[in-house]
C-alpha cells in the first residue's frame, strides 16, 4: 500500500478525533487506543501512548519496515498529526522514542485494545459470526537454539475470520513459558462465543481441550 493511500484509509480517524466524539459513541481507532496506559520517555519526555501507536499504525500501513523509517515517517508528518489531533509535541518522535516505548508497553492492553476495536467494526459484534479460524505461526526470526537441541521462538495465536477477512483477536507468547493450547483457550474466554464454530490443528485435538464441561461456558462450539 502507498503512503497516499494509506492516509486515504485513516483520514476518517483523524477526522473523527479532532471532533473530540465521545469513545462511547464512535468506532475509530484512537478512541480504542487511548486506553492503552502511558509510559514515561527518557529524559522525562513524555508522548502520549496513543499517539505513538497511531503514528507506528500509519507507518506501518505506508510501508514502514524499521524504527528508523517510523523515525522519518514521525518527522515528515509531525505538522499535519498534530494539527488535526490538537497536540502539542515540540519534536516528532525518535527512532529510540519508538524503541524505549515499545519495550515497556502492556502487550495484553495493546492487544485487548485493538481486538475491542476490531469487533466494534462488525454490525452485529461476536453474535454476527459464524465460525473462526485458530492457527499458530511463529515470528520470523524470533527462533533461537536450545541446549537440549531443540529451538524456542515467539508464536503468535491468532482467531480468524474467513468471512470477515480479519483477524478479529490474536496474542504472542515464548514457547518455554506457555503453550498454543493454553493461549487459545485464554483467547476464547475473552469473548462472547456461543454457537461460533471453531476451526483448529490436530494439536489441539491430542488430549480433551478443557477439563470439565463446566469449563467451557459460552466458548464450548
Amino acid at each position: 500500500m502507498s503512503e497516499l493511500s494509506a492516509w486515504d484509509e485513516v483520514g476518517g480517524i483523524l477526522s473523527r478525533c479532532a471532533k473530540n466524539v465521545p469513545a462511547s459513541t464512535e468506532i475509530d481507532l484512537i478512541s480504542y487506543l487511548r486506553s492503552i496506559p502511558d509510559e514515561l520517555m527518557r529524559c522525562g519526555v513524555r508522548f502520549p501512548a496513543w499517539y505513538l501507536l497511531l503514528v507506528a499504525v500509519l507507518g506501518i500501513l505506508s510501508g514502514c519496515q524499521s524504527l528508523r523509517d517510523l523515525e522519518r515517517f514521525a518527522i515528515r508528518h509531525h505538522t499535519v498529526l498534530t494539527e488535526a489531533l490538537g497536540l502539542e509535541l515540540r519534536r516528532p518522535p525518535s527512532d529510540s522514542s519508538f524503541r524505549y516505548f515499545f519495550q515497556q508497553v502492556d502487550v495484553g492492553a495493546l492487544c485487548a485494545a485493538i481486538r475491542d476495536w476490531t469487533i466494534a467494526q462488525i454490525p452485529g459484534g461476536t453474535s454476527d459470526l459464524d465460525q473462526l479460524v485458530c492457527d499458530g505461526k511463529a515470528l520470523r526470526g524470533s527462533i533461537v537454539p536450545t541446549a537440549g537441541g531443540g529451538s524456542a521462538f515467539i508464536a503468535q495465536v491468532t482467531l480468524y475470520s474467513a468471512a470477515l477477512g480479519v483477524a478479529i483477536s490474536q496474542a504472542c507468547y515464548a514457547t518455554g513459558e506457555n503453550h498454543e493450547r493454553a493461549v487459545l483457550r485464554q483467547l476464547l474466554g475473552e469473548l462472547d462465543l456461543g454457537g461460533v464454530l471453531i476451526q483448529a490443528d490436530a494439536l489441539h485435538t491430542q488430549r480433551p481441550f478443557f477439563g470439565n464441561s463446566r469449563s467451557r461456558g459460552p466458548t464450548s462450539s
